[in-house]
């Protein structure tokens, strides 16, 4: 244990040097710590409702009780573990989404870029085709087709996220494949998969990880916005976008019902905003000389 404090104190010091933006990354910690150990976590069943108890305020309100630190809804239900429970759907949908949509629109692009012709023409149109609509409405519209479940929403946003991916990726291709070091792999016999696979991936995969960063508050968002609206992951399973839309016909009355749902959903998005920001500076050696 000892021999490993130098070690963690030089990474400390490399993380200060860079300016990492250590309050983001600790609410991130926490978020996936919630999200994975968040039905444990909660004092409360999540949709265990008590109408005795019902509408009590946070703890530091009139009337409050410390066995509710933030307080409970129309139902009796505590909020405190309504969240904890709720992070779960959230992160589970962004790391799919990450997985089907980021990584596809990543290989989709790299691709097109690689081979032109009509494979760039094919799949830049298809691109264009979904950047064209807002990504709210077209996700509620995919949502509301195949019906309000975790994975159609993990579905419908994966339809639309890859195209962003594709075309920021398809960009950064175009120019790696006309530098030498692709020419030579050509003359040398090299396959067209190997070349994308071992020259031209390794030199995206910064490119690639920023936006993975950058669009998981997106993605949470998104996924918020099809629960808000009814076409996401359906009740009684609590969800962060849909605690906040069942609070808001009690929002003067019962504020906490929204407020503290809408707090955690705007500091975690926040937050991998301001690292994928951080990710950018960087990996990108002209931010860095800045």
């Amino acid at each position: 244990m000892v021999s490993l404090l130098p070690k963690l104190k030089h990474y400390y010091i490399l993380l200060r040097s860079s300016k990492f933006p250590f309050i983001p990354g600790l609410i991130i910690f926490l978020f996936v710590f919630v999200a994975l150990f968040g039905v444990y976590l909660a004092p409360y069943p999540p949709i265990r409702a008590n109408l005795e108890g019902k509408f009590i305020p946070p703890f530091f309100q009139a009337n409050g009780t410390i066995s509710h630190p933030l307080g409970t809804d129309q139902l009796g239900r505590d909020i405190l573990s309504r969240i904890l429970v709720g992070a779960r759907p959230s992160f589970i949908v962004a790391l799919a989404v990450i997985a089907l949509g980021g990584l596809g629109g990543t290989a989709l692009g790299i691709v097109s870029g690689y081979m032109g012709g009509k494979t760039d023409v094919l799949v830049m149109r298809a691109a264009d085709s979904t950047m064209a609509f807002p990504i709210i409405l077209l996700a509620m519209l995919l949502s509301v087709v195949l019906g309000p479940s975790i994975q159609n929403v993990i579905f419908a946003i994966s339809l639309i996220i890859w195209a962003r991916y594709a075309r920021v990726i398809r960009g950064e291709v175009l120019s790696i494949k006309e530098r030498d070091f692709v020419a030579l792999a050509r003359v040398g016999g090299v396959s067209s998969i190997t070349i994308m696979w071992r020259h031209i991936l390794p030199n995206v995969a910064h490119t690639m990880l920023v936006m993975l960063t950058l669009q998981v508050g997106t993605i949470i968002l998104v996924e918020a916005s099809l629960s808000f609206f009814g076409c996401g992951v359906p009740p009684p399973d609590p969800v962060w976008g849909g605690l906040i839309a069942r609070g808001r016909e009690y929002i003067t009355s019962a504020w906490w019902i929204t407020f503290f749902p809408g707090v955690s959903l705007a500091l975690v998005a926040l937050s991998f905003n301001m690292l994928g920001d951080w990710l950018r500076e960087v990996l990108d050696p002209k931010l860095r000389q800045v």
